[in-house]
């Protein structure tokens, strides 16, 4: 029995040196050692003393404090922020240092420029003790937002390798249901205004109809009036009268 678990945790936790060039994949490695990975993301090619003063300082910590913070850090550097800035769905300047947690996607950012080994060792007590930020995270909000990311990174891709194929791939969708819409809304305008004008037309119609109607039913009654004599036409005006 160990006290720190069973053998295979410690294998994991200790197969790796203290101190690595971290890609992608040893990333990936070392999330089964359930240690939070303190990165200096620099940029190799440059020489400046800015990007080989993090890249020291990060060293020193891993190779001076290794019985402090071996148990739980575990510390190296990372050639250039296009995989991190992916992974952490932000933009990081370089060079700068991040402390990830593998286990559920958070990471902490320092809140002040680190200068020296004083300075990191402070900002890795700060993370331990609970009071340094953690940002990110696996939570749902995070997960939308890693939906949303990735679309917007392949749609950029696709552009930026092929600007025609991303028009093709994209555009013709987006005219085919466009064209739609506009058949749907037009479609409902057209009808309408046809309604209308039947309805109109049925109208009018009507009213001819009905003053066809009384027009033949005046011409009915004088022609009444016209096929009697004269005698019956007086004696019925007399009647007509005497009603009144």
């Amino acid at each position: 029995e160990y006290e720190d678990g069973a053998l295979s945790s410690w294998i994991n936790r200790e197969r790796f040196q203290g101190y690595l060039n971290v890609d992608g994949f040893t990333l990936y490695e070392l999330g089964d050692t359930g240690k939070l990975v303190a990165i200096a993301v620099i940029d190799d090619k440059n020489s400046s003393v800015e990007h080989t003063r993090l890249k020291s300082i990060i060293q020193e910590v891993a190779r001076d404090y290794r019985d402090h913070f071996h148990r739980d850090f575990q510390f190296g550097h990372m050639d250039g922020n296009d995989y991190i800035n992916t992974l952490l769905m932000d933009d990081l300047t370089v060079p700068t240092i991040v402390v990830l947690n593998t286990s559920n996607q958070q990471y902490f950012l320092p809140d002040r420029h680190i200068e020296n080994t004083e300075d990191l060792v402070q900002f890795i007590n700060n993370i331990l003790d609970g009071t340094a930020e953690a940002q990110g995270g696996d939570g749902l909000l995070q997960r939308i937002k890693r939906i949303i990311y990735d679309a917007k990174s392949t749609v950029a891709s696709v552009f930026k390798s092929s600007p025609l194929l991303g028009c093709f791939l994209f555009g013709l969708p987006l005219g085919v249901i466009s064209i739609m819409c506009y058949g749907i809304c037009t479609a409902d305008t057209d009808g309408g205004i046809y309604e209308h004008e039947t309805a109109k037309k049925e109208n009018g119609d009507r009213e001819l109809t009905d003053e066809g109607s009384e027009e033949e039913q005046e011409e009915e009654k004088d022609g009444k009036y016209t096929e009697l004599p004269d005698g019956e036409l007086k004696q019925k005006d007399i009647m007509e009268k005497k009603k009144d």
